[in-house]
């Protein structure tokens, strides 16, 4: 799913780097005005500074574009490409204040998202001839979740859903509400037949139940991985299998050996690093 052409238009984008760029104040750069002749012209370039996986290039380089259109870039790299440290992502040259004040608010989108891609890569590293998929959460930066899960694609990870519309995740608030898994899977299934259904289950009871039900999806949620391979052995290869909670690169493996058929991380979202990325520019 390319999350960016589905749920955030052109305009759309360009909205979020203007407010990022307004917040920056990168039209009045008053440091870049006391220091900088206005016509003077320069050469700069973006380098990574750390190993990582890129994404959010082309964000970008629509800041640097809304920043003045004279500005000329030349990408050496692109959205999902590794990187090593020292090596030249882009090079820029043109009006030397406008190249420095638009600088932050493309770094600070590149480094983020950078860093989201680069967790996702470390993951599905890990996973390597599993067949288990890493997938993302809904646990992202209010008004960048387009961005961030495509962030997790260019580290080669896949989209969980988008938003509350797109699936139905039934958790455990849901169940107490409706009185129980099949109950909720139930009550799901009538409002909506055509969406897919997810029932996050605790035990081993709840899963006999859900599999009684017959969700699309049943989800583990922070079960050993001894227990998850029990359960595997209950759930149907018709039903999709799904782990989370607590999953780390250490114990990340011996889930995607029980045979799930994918694991869930909030965390490389909600806890990425941010990748090292530097601008340094020269006078023409």
């Amino acid at each position: 799913m390319d999350t960016l052409r589905d749920y955030m238009n052109h305009f759309e984008l360009q909205n979020m780097i203007e407010l990022a760029l307004s917040e920056d104040m990168a039209f009045h750069d008053l440091t870049a005005k006391a220091t900088i002749d206005a016509d003077q012209q320069g050469k700069a370039s973006i380098v990574a500074k750390a190993n990582g996986v890129l994404s959010g290039c082309n964000v970008a380089q629509q800041a640097f574009e809304m920043m003045n259109g004279n500005i000329k870039q030349t990408w050496l790299k692109k959205n999902g490409d590794a990187v090593k440290a020292g090596d030249s992502i882009c090079a820029l040259s043109g009006n030397m204040r406008l190249l420095l004040s638009a600088e932050r608010t493309a770094l600070n989108f590149m480094q983020h998202l950078s860093g989201i891609a680069t967790a996702t890569s470390l993951f599905v590293h890990v996973l390597t001839d599993t067949g288990c998929n890493i997938v993302d959460t809904r646990k992202t930066t209010p008004g960048l979740r387009a961005l961030e899960k495509q962030a997790v694609l260019d580290g080669g990870g896949k989209n969980h859903r988008m938003d509350l519309a797109a699936g139905m995740l039934i958790k455990e608030n849901h169940i107490l509400a409706a009185g129980s898994i099949s109950d909720a899977i139930t009550a799901c299934q009538k409002l909506s037949p055509d969406t897919w259904i997810e029932v996050e289950c605790e035990t081993l009871d709840e899963v006999i139940e859900a599999v009684h039900a017959c969700p699309d999806i049943i989800l583990l949620d922070n079960m050993h991985p001894d227990l998850v391979k029990h359960a595997r052995k209950l759930v149907p290869s018709s039903i999709l299998l799904e782990a989370s909670g607590n999953i780390t690169l250490d114990n990340a493996k011996s889930y995607a050996e029980t045979g799930v058929n994918r694991i869930a991380v909030g965390a490389i979202t909600h806890s990425a690093p941010a990748l090292d990325l530097s601008m340094r520019v020269s006078q023409s």
